[in-house]
């Protein structure tokens, strides 16, 4: 009798779970799908109308299966004549990605209310007048120097445009390498060549570097102070102490979670399943005391982009990458992308050719100065080079690399690179390494979807061999 009693219980509690359980995965499943249909339209419209590629071409690599599984089931389809993509799986969680003249695409809720204004947040196309030619630091190719080996260095490119394991491709796009302010070697893969301008991912993080270094040269930011947020100025906030120094590090103590194997964790859901990825970020809770604990973060690079604004204010913001920084060094096709709110979207979204990237660390190469003018502070490089506290073997400085991430530099690695080398790193392969004792920089793009599918130890190594004892 008792049995009995006991047998409907069991039954309801079984009911219960599993009605939990399915409404837990359709849950997870509709926010996968939407992320993958506003990965699909933005990945789509900025490979189409910022870097001018064919559509099929970006669907057939960039949005292949080997990304996620779930992209082989979405639709994408590109208007023209609109400048924009829709993207949608079965019909269902549609998004759509808009382009504007100079600012890149980005994702909008075609059936409303998301970002309703981001189509006219930029009333005109941004000025791209960069420095002559003749003022131009990055000179065009010649003959390498005395001290460097053509063939050796020739045999290095090839080496990163070869493919000798089918299950691991490297998939290298562009590699340029610059000693002392003139190109000595530069190659595109089939599709691509020196007016193509490629996502950098995490390298936009280097170039907010740039940014804030500007407003400090100017007086407006300070390393030591506390960083404007205005959201975390309550006096029982204690976010309000982090320091610009301390975003700068990675070192400021937010909850953020950098997994990408994830396509739910935060730092995808920032950049592709929230409007506004600044607010997202800015919003996080404190996990250690700032200045305490290291951790890689793409929040913290949205969070200094927000403070840029606040600092900047609205009137000059959206020109101020422009102005302040592109075109006094002649980075003519650099395109930093918004989020729906306009906020730049400092950790992954700037495209660049391979030239203009190549620019951007010669700037770094020659102490944050161009053509005879100081565009960064005296010592920002040294400080950005210097390694953050609490930053594991002393890997990261203020959002550059001092040693290359662990996925790009696997198996048998060669000997240590020289030790003043640091590098812009970004995902898929991204490089820009500056090596100082060298006069070198070093440029490479690509879509390396495995780790260890790119050493980029080992070919900085084999370009370094190109020198002569």
């Amino acid at each position: 009798m008792h049995s009995k009693t006991r047998h409907p219980r069991a039954l309801t509690a079984i009911a219960l779970a599993a009605l939990g359980a399915v409404i837990a995965v359709a849950h997870y499943g509709s926010k996968l799908v939407a992320i993958g249909t506003a990965y699909t339209a933005k990945t789509l419209c900025s490979g189409v109308f910022v870097s001018h590629r064919d559509p099929a071409s970006v669907l057939g690599t960039d949005l292949s299966p080997d990304v996620h599984p779930i992209l082989r089931l979405v639709d994408a389809s590109t208007d023209r004549d609109a400048r924009q993509v829709t993207a949608s799986l079965f019909g269902l969680a549609q998004r759509k990605a808009i382009y504007r003249d100079g600012f890149g695409c980005v994702v909008v809720d075609p059936n409303g209310g998301v970002i309703p204004a981001a189509a006219s947040l930029i009333d005109e196309t941004p000025k791209r007048a960069g420095p002559s030619s003749a003022t131009d630091d990055l000179r065009t190719a010649g003959e390498p120097a005395p001290e460097i080996d053509a063939a050796a260095l020739r045999a290095a490119v090839d080496w990163a445009f070869a493919e000798p394991h089918p299950k691991l491709p490297r998939n290298t796009r562009a590699v340029l390498v610059v000693h002392d302010g003139r190109i000595i070697a530069e190659r595109y893969a089939g599709g691509f060549d020196q007016d193509t301008a490629l996502i950098g991912w995490s390298m936009t993080k280097s170039v907010v570097n740039a940014l804030i270094g500007i407003l400090v040269k100017e007086g407006k930011l300070s390393l030591d102070a506390p960083a404007p947020i205005p959201e975390w100025a309550g006096a029982d906030d204690p976010r309000r102490a982090i320091t610009l120094a301390q975003l700068l590090h990675m070192t400021s103590g937010l909850e953020f979670e950098e997994d990408y194997a994830n396509p739910l964790a935060d730092v995808t859901y920032m950049l592709f399943g929230v409007p506004n990825a600044a607010e997202f970020a800015v919003a996080k809770p404190l996990r250690a005391q700032p200045g305490t604990r290291w951790q890689y973060s793409s929040g913290t690079s949205n969070v200094l982009t927000h403070a840029i604004r606040r600092t900047v204010g609205e009137a000059d913001y959206h020109a101020f990458p422009r102005q302040a920084l592109f075109d006094r060094i002649g980075m003519t096709s650099a395109v930093l992308e918004t989020d729906g709110t306009g906020t730049f979207v400092g950790s992954s979204f700037m495209y660049a050719t391979a030239r203009d990237w190549a620019r951007f660390g010669l700037l770094f190469l020659q102490d944050g100065v161009w053509s005879g003018e100081r565009i960064l502070p005296e010592g920002w490089v040294e400080f950005s080079r210097s390694p953050a506290p609490n930053a594991p073997d002393g890997k990261f400085g203020a959002h550059f690399w001092l040693r290359i991430p662990e996925e790009f530099r696997c198996g048998d690695d060669p000997p240590e690179l020289p030790a003043d080398a640091f590098h812009a790193v970004g995902y898929a392969g991204q490089f820009v390494t500056v090596v100082p004792s060298r006069k070198l920089v070093l440029v490479r793009l690509g879509l390396t979807h495995y780790p260890c599918g790119w050493n980029h130890q080992k070919f900085l190594h084999l370009v370094l061999g190109a020198w002569r004892e």
